[in-house]
C-alpha cells in the first residue's frame, strides 16, 4: 500500500540583464569607444535536500518560485550583478515530473543533494564587444534572454509519524479531520474506516507531520478477525501511537476493557510495536459536563497502569487537539535530534561496533527508505493486494 502525497508548482528562472550601449565621455578624451558593459546573468531555481522535512503541504500555500531577473550592464564597461539563485527544500524521496510533458525529472534522495531545476537566462551583450578594426563605434547590444519556466509536480511516497489506535467508533477518523485537511467518512456505526486514511498536520512553515487513521481493532485482531490486521504492519513504520480511548463507549462498553483489549492484541501480534512510545488520549469529552468527564478519567486511569502522557480532546468542538498536535510535532523534532546525535556520537568516536550497536536500530528504516527511492518504489511490509492505493489531498 503506498501513501502519495503531491502537490504542482510553477518554477521562473530570472531572466538576463541587457547589455549596455554607452560610449567613453570625459573631458578633454576624444573619440573615447564604446564602454557599454554586459548584463547579469539571471538567478537559477535549485532543489536541495532536507531530511528535516516530510511533507509536500507548505507547496500547496506557496505553489510559485522565481528567481531574480539579472542587472543590466552599466557605462565604463560595468557588468550588471547577477540575479540571486533560489534554493527550494524539499523532503528526502520526492519525485519531479515535469507537468506539462508528463516526463520524469530526477529524484531527492540524499541530504543536502542539489538538482537545477530552471536555469537562469544568459546574459545580454553590451557594445563593447562589438567594437573592432573595421567598427569603432558599433550600437549593436544584445537583450538577456529568458529564464526557464517550468510546471513541476512533486510525488513524495509518505510514512506516516503518527498512528492511530482504538476500537471502532473511538473517534479517530473525527480526530484526523479536525487536525488536517483529509476527509475520512465518519459515521455512528462501527468500522466507517475500511482502508487507512492519511492527514498531514500543518503547524506553520516547514513544520508538519503525517498521521495515519487504520481500521479499528476488535478482539482476535491479532488471529485474523476484522480488518484491521491487515494493515497493522504499518504501525511499525510510525514513530508513535496514539491509543483513543472513548470515554463514553456508544454500546455502554466498558474503556478499561476495551483499553486492555486493544493492548493484548499489539502484544499478541508484535512485541515490536507492543513496545513503541504509546500517548493515551481520552475523547469525546464534550459529550460530558467538565467535572464528570474529569471524574470519568481519574476513574479509567486509576484502572490502567498507563506510564506515557494522556491527553483529553472534543475532535468536535476542537478542545483539546492544538495542545495534542504541538506536542506530538516537539515529541518528533526531539527525537529526530536524538537520533542525529547519536549519530554523531558514533562517527566521532570511530568505532564501528558502536555504530552498528546504538544506531542501527534507528537509522535503518531511514536508509531502508532512501535506498527504496532510489530504485523507484517504497519500502513496503505489506502485501499490496490487502488494499488500494490512498492519495492525500490537501483543501487549499
Amino acid at each position: 500500500m503506498k501513501f502519495v502525497d503531491e502537490a504542482s508548482i510553477k518554477v521562473e528562472a530570472g531572466k538576463g540583464g541587457s547589455g549596455c550601449l554607452s560610449f567613453r565621455r570625459e573631458k578633454f578624451i576624444e573619440r573615447g569607444g564604446p564602454d557599454g558593459g554586459d548584463g547579469g546573468n539571471g538567478g537559477s531555481i535549485y532543489f536541495v535536500g532536507d531530511d528535516a522535512l516530510n511533507t509536500l503541504v507548505d507547496f500547496r500555500f506557496q505553489p510559485r518560485y522565481r528567481a531574480q531577473t539579472g542587472e543590466g550592464g552599466r557605462g565604463k564597461d560595468q557588468t550588471g550583478a547577477k540575479g540571486d539563485d533560489v534554493y527550494i527544500r524539499i523532503p528526502l524521496g520526492t519525485s519531479i515530473f515535469d507537468d506539462d510533458t508528463e516526463e520524469f525529472v530526477g529524484e531527492i534522495s540524499t541530504v543536502d543533494e542539489t538538482m537545477l531545476i530552471a536555469k537562469g537566462g544568459y546574459h545580454g551583450l553590451g557594445n563593447v564587444r562589438f567594437k573592432s578594426s573595421t567598427n569603432r563605434a558599433p550600437r549593436q547590444t544584445t537583450p538577456g534572454a529568458p529564464g526557464e519556466v517550468r510546471n513541476l509536480r512533486l510525488e513524495l511516497k509518505l510514512i506516516a509519524d503518527v498512528g492511530l489506535l482504538g476500537l471502532p467508533n473511538a473517534g479517530k477518523s473525527t480526530l484526523i479531520r479536525a487536525v488536517s485537511a483529509a476527509r475520512p467518512k465518519v459515521a455512528d456505526y462501527p468500522f466507517t474506516t475500511l482502508v487507512p486514511n492519511l492527514g498531514v498536520v500543518r503547524l506553520g512553515d516547514y513544520r508538519s507531520f503525517v498521521i495515519a487513521d487504520i481500521p479499528g481493532l476488535i478482539e482476535g485482531a491479532a488471529g485474523g478477525a476484522g480488518l484491521g490486521v491487515q494493515f497493522l504492519k504499518h504501525l511499525s513504520r510510525t514513530k508513535l501511537l496514539l491509543h483513543l480511548i472513548d470515554i463514553a463507549p456508544i454500546d455502554g462498553s466498558n474503556p478499561v476493557e476495551n483499553y486492555r483489549i486493544i493492548e493484548e492484541e499489539l502484544k499478541k501480534y508484535s512485541e515490536g510495536i507492543a513496545a513503541k512510545d504509546r500517548w493515551v488520549v481520552f475523547t469525546k469529552s464534550d459529550l460530558m459536563p467538565a467535572d464528570e468527564v474529569a471524574k470519568k478519567i481519574r476513574e479509567i486511569s486509576s484502572q490502567l497502569d498507563i506510564s506515557g502522557p494522556r491527553y483529553q480532546i472534543s475532535a468536535i468542538t476542537g478542545d483539546g487537539t492544538q495542545s495534542l498536535t504541538f506536542a506530538i510535532a516537539h515529541y518528533l523534532e526531539e527525537l529526530a535530534q536524538r537520533v542525529e546525535n547519536k549519530e554523531l556520537g558514533a562517527v566521532e568516536a570511530g568505532s564501528e561496533e558502536q555504530i552498528r550497536g546504538e544506531i542501527h536500530q534507528h537509522s535503518l528504516e531511514r536508509r531502508a527508505e532512501r535506498l527504496s527511492r532510489r530504485q523507484g518504489k517504497i519500502v513496503d511490509d505489506s502485501n499490496q493486494e490487502n488494499g488500494p492505493d490512498v492519495q492525500v489531498h490537501y483543501e487549499p
